[in-house]
């Protein structure tokens, strides 16, 4: 008897082509989260780094970063991303077995995967993996539409093909999932205070074959038996094709900040 996929596990499926067709992160995000730090952090550990998308926005923070990624292909092509990189190690796990260092570290960091983090703990975790006055910085992408038109075709599509999504295109990509990142998880943690947001907006074409690719790194679309996705994904091979041959991704990067509380990591002793 086949064992059934989880929906967390099946990214290492297509690592290559998460890692060719997921969108990189904006510089500005990185000034944002530094901005809220007021000083570079000592030290950086990732939640779900995947291949590495939100790895190499951090890495120019040019300090020591550790990459926590539990499945394995994912965390192979994150490897060899960072070969003979000294200051970026990868560990094979979860973030919920991931053990600090003593004392904690100053950033911890979540790429499009915080939903994926037991929700019932992570908040704790993340307190208890940070150093007192370090920051938590969970960010992501929103796969929005610029063209109303093509967004209003394509749930038509997914209504014939998948109706069990049909529900996704324009769906914020962190509310498709049981551990949807609640913000007022953040406002109401014991552990941390300064609660803020922030968003960077940009406009990414995507043509169609790099289009597919991207939807083959998507959960819910991997969820789905074979021959129904192929069936699926030709039917919006076509309508793209019909539009010009592109996709005008509205993309929305998120980013919700928060501080351990505690006194500021200069001031222990």
């Amino acid at each position: 008897m086949a064992v059934p996929r989880e929906q967390r596990t099946v990214f290492g499926e297509v690592a290559d082509a998460y890692e060719r067709s997921r969108a990189d992160y904006p510089a500005a995000l990185l000034d944002l989260i530094a901005g809220y730090a007021t000083r570079t952090p000592a030290e950086v550990v990732e939640a779900g780094a995947g291949t590495g998308k939100g790895s190499a926005l951090l890495r120019r923070l040019d300090v020591p970063l550790t990459c926590v990624e539990p499945d394995p292909a994912m965390a192979a092509l994150l490897a060899r991303r960072f070969t003979g990189d000294d200051l970026v190690s990868v560990v094979v796990g979860r973030f919920e077995d991931w053990r600090p260092p003593p004392g904690g570290v100053d950033l911890v960091a979540s790429a499009q995967a915080w939903h994926w983090v037991d929700h019932t703990r992570r908040t704790d975790m993340a307190a208890e993996a940070l150093a007192p006055g370090g920051v938590l910085a969970i960010f992501g992408h929103d796969y929005g539409f610029a063209d109303v038109g093509l967004r209003t075709a394509m749930d038509a599509v997914y209504q014939r093909y998948a109706p069990e999504i049909a529900d996704l295109p324009g769906r914020p990509v962190h509310t498709r999932h049981p551990g949807a990142f609640d913000p007022q998880e953040l406002r109401t943690a014991p552990g941390f205070t300064d609660v803020t947001h922030e968003r960077v907006v940009t406009v990414v074409p995507y043509d169609t074959a790099r289009y597919l690719t991207l939807l083959s790194t998507f959960s819910p679309h991997r969820m789905l038996p074979e021959a129904q996705r192929t069936r699926l994904h030709v039917a919006l091979a076509d309508l793209v094709d019909t539009h010009g041959g592109v996709v005008a991704h509205e993309l929305t990067t998120w980013l919700w900040l928060a501080r351990r509380r505690g006194p500021a990591a200069a001031d222990r002793s």
